[in-house]
């Protein structure tokens, strides 16, 4: 899990520990994996090399979109 506090979004930091999470998956040649439950987050992990696999609802909880990203 990661995250950013919003007082400092938007400076780069979530975008370097993707990379260096990333960077390890691809060392290891093993694919990445994640479930996002907000959709503004979205493109940001499609920027780094995810791809939605579909949706996840159960009842009226918030639909989590999980994402695969091959190694590279």
């Amino acid at each position: 899990m990661i995250g950013v506090d919003p007082a400092h979004q938007g400076e780069g930091q979530g975008n370097a520990l993707m990379a260096y999470a990333l960077a390890q998956c691809d060392r290891d040649h093993a694919p990445a994996y994640l479930e996002s439950s907000n959709p503004r987050n979205i493109p940001f992990y499609q920027r780094h090399g995810f791809e939605p696999l579909g949706a996840i609802q159960v009842g009226t909880s918030p639909t989590l979109v999980p994402m695969l990203r091959p190694p590279r």
